[in-house]
């Protein structure tokens, strides 16, 4: 309501006056009033969402387990079905598409609003009063509403890069599915407030005001300090297309570090008052990113490494068994062995409750920083007895929702199959355990260059699985390796898997939820701790330093120096309260998982840290019947020189409520999403997982 009502008369003539006047205080002066009706609801409905997130964890295995009606008679399942499959934004679900609608409505009303009281006042007469011509005065008016709509899209940019945040889970989005809004935000941002900047450029290049250019004014608009945050901003910009974020991923990373200087700059040009505006959403991703520091400071603990003979190398690290996480969750990795400034996010491939010591990711070799691992585990000899690894996370959904469907059919490509690893994993304990009686029916789809790539096959079911197990999966593979037209027989593609272990280091430390077991509970009281305390210490920097100079006339003190001094409050409050929580958790869970790492259960045919054991793929020579990757074998097809008819295959699928997910690259994502958004699809519910950005 209030960002609808923005742009009116209404709103600046009666509102906001109203508002300053009862908000204005010896305490926190005019910036009061944005403080309470920009930040503080904003943040509220986060606390709110933290505690019913804490709460609905209780609920989370019952939910998991619920019938499938929910999901068949479920009038938004319609509505998340793709809208548009092709062009610059992707694939689009309908409900995107609405939310996308509504957004790009609000920044053309209040373009449209600004634009008609702005532009309705300007005249000869009124042009000649200010000692102006009409056309300068309009383009600066059309220059300051294009930096007003800019701010509304600034003041949504941080809520998608936030990865723990209470309100994308709140409303069903993951950290690694929310990044395409961060994009469509950001570009919107910069288009605007290039508009923005170039629009009071041509003025004063025009004008005998160049001097503007280099203007800092003690309170008011910092013309200088506008242009250098646009400077940074522009820099970021330039590096985030596709092309070169792609290609030179390295560079766009480094300087999307920027961020910290356009901010900064940003506050400076603006002042911290209006900053409130923003504030909400960046005070939450500075909070998420403060606790993501305090995690990736901590060495964790790598207890071994399997090399594939496709080239891929399964990390397995020890974790805290209360480290709780659902399916296709993912953490990002640093390794400054390989590169000190460098993450790069991975899926999980195992199971919180099969593997509750142990939690694994499967990496293939596609980039430098992964051709570099893959190099030193593979061909150093004498190989490594310990790699130092830091982590972020585990990031992922708020349940493991794809149990609500009779039948789950999943379509991989490369090393896209990584997250139904643990999808499978997760329906392999479901069917054993007393949370669900009858599994959905189960097909898997998944393409691969080689034949080799098949090994990836063999990652799909726990070493504790027995042929029993696997028989209650209802699993079908359908297996294509698309540039081979026979299986190969070449000495490379028969050699073994090689597995080795590490030596821990009495620093390192298992995988551990950076706030405890009760992480959502301890957020919200971060967040709600950490905004008392900053409000505290802008009190009485206020009453006892800035009110005795200025008495609320804010034309004394210079904007700089208060938005200065915000900005070190607000970060000092965030960092007495994360790091207070933070090591409070640290210390309940310390001495357990020291002993955890002392009491590895390492096996006995490993003789000492760093040695490689050898494990082959080929089962010949066993005892086919009693293992359960043969089971897994006879429910697996594989076509050689083609490539999968996935229409085909998907519709004669039987079932009222059809789960497709999809991973692998662009081109399937859209097929499958074309297929599941067609009229012949009315019981298919699309989804898609991609880190392709």
């Amino acid at each position: 309501m209030i960002w609808l009502m923005m742009p009116t008369n209404t709103f600046w003539l009666h509102w906001l006056p109203d508002i300053q006047a009862n908000a204005d205080s010896t305490y926190f002066g005019q910036q009061g009033g944005n403080i309470l009706i920009y930040t503080f609801p904003i943040l509220f409905i986060s606390v709110l969402g933290c505690l019913y997130l804490h709460l609905g964890k209780k609920d989370v295995k019952h939910k998991n387990g619920s019938d499938s009606s929910s999901a068949k008679n479920s009038y938004l399942a319609q509505w998340k079905k793709p809208a548009f499959v092709k062009g610059p934004l992707g694939i689009v679900s309908w409900i995107e598409l609405s939310f996308l609608s509504m957004f790009i409505a609000l920044l053309i009303w209040s373009f449209s609003s600004y634009l008609h009281s702005m532009m309705a006042n300007i005249t000869r007469q009124s042009a000649a009063e200010m000692g102006e011509k009409v056309w300068e005065a309009k383009l600066y008016s059309a220059g300051l509403l294009l930096g007003l709509v800019g701010n509304i899209c600034l003041a949504f940019l941080f809520f998608p890069v936030t990865r723990g945040s209470s309100v994308l889970r709140l409303v069903g989005l993951t950290s690694e599915s929310s990044i395409k809004y961060h994009i469509w935000l950001g570009h919107l941002t910069m288009t605007l407030f290039t508009a923005h900047g170039l629009c009071f450029v041509i003025i004063w290049a025009y004008t005998p005001q160049i001097s503007e250019m280099v203007k800092w004014g003690k309170v008011g608009i910092s013309n200088l300090a506008g242009e250098i945050a646009l400077l940074f901003g522009l820099a970021m910009w330039a590096t985030s297309f596709a092309r070169i974020r792609r290609k030179i991923f390295e560079l766009f990373f480094y300087t999307h570090y920027l961020y910290v200087l356009f901010i900064i700059f940003y506050i400076l040009h603006v002042g911290f008052a209006y900053f409130c505006i923003v504030l909400p959403g960046f005070y939450l991703f500075l909070i998420d990113r403060y606790l993501r520091l305090l995690q990736s400071q901590q060495r964790v603990c790598l207890v071994s490494a399997r090399v594939l003979p496709c080239q891929a190398v399964e990390l397995n690290f020890s974790k805290s068994p209360g480290l709780c996480y659902n399916p296709t969750s993912s953490m990002f990795i640093n390794m400054p062995g390989i590169s000190k400034l460098e993450w790069h996010p991975f899926t999980i491939t195992s199971n919180c409750n099969t593997d509750p010591e142990k939690l694994s990711v499967v990496i293939k070799t596609q980039g430098s920083w992964s051709h570099k691992l893959y190099h030193k585990l593979s061909v150093s000899s004498p190989p490594p007895d310990r790699l130092e690894a830091s982590i972020e996370g585990p990031y992922g959904p708020a349940s493991a929702h794809f149990l609500r469907h009779d039948t789950l059919v999943m379509v991989s490509g490369g090393s896209g199959i990584t997250p139904f690893i643990s999808i499978l994993r997760e329906l392999l304990f479901s069917s054993i355990g007393s949370c669900r009686r009858n599994p959905p029916q189960v097909l898997l789809i998944t393409a691969f260059k080689k034949s080799v790539d098949l090994t990836m096959l063999d990652l799909l079911l726990p070493a504790s699985a027995t042929t029993d197990d696997v028989s209650r999966l209802h699993l079908r593979i359908e297996a294509y390796v698309t540039r081979q037209i026979e299986p190969t027989t070449t000495t490379d593609d028969q050699s073994p898997c090689r597995t080795m272990w590490f030596k821990p280091s009495a620093a390192d430390a298992p995988i551990s939820a950076i706030l405890g077991s009760n992480s959502w509970l301890w957020l919200g009281v971060i967040i709600s701790s950490s905004f008392l305390i900053f409000l505290v210490l802008i009190g009485i920097l206020t009453r006892y330093y800035i009110y005795p100079i200025d008495h609320n006339t804010e034309m004394r003190f210079s904007y700089t120096s208060r938005s200065v001094l915000n900005v070190l409050f607000m970060c000092i409050s965030i960092a007495m309260a994360a790091s207070s929580a933070f090591v409070w958790n640290k210390k309940q869970s310390g001495k357990e998982m020291r002993q955890k790492i002392q009491n590895l259960d390492m096996p006995t045919s490993m003789a000492s840290p760093g040695q490689v054991v050898s494990s082959c793929y080929d089962v010949d020579d066993r005892e086919l019947e009693s293992l359960p990757h043969q089971s897994l074998a006879q429910n697996t097809t594989v076509h050689y020189g083609q490539r999968p008819n996935l229409k085909k295959l998907i519709l004669e699928c039987e079932g009222s409520s059809i789960g497709v997910i999809v991973s692998g690259p662009k081109k399937m994502r859209q097929e499958v999403a074309a297929i599941c958004s067609s009229s012949e699809a009315d019981n298919l519910h699309f989804e898609s997982i991609s880190f392709s950005w």
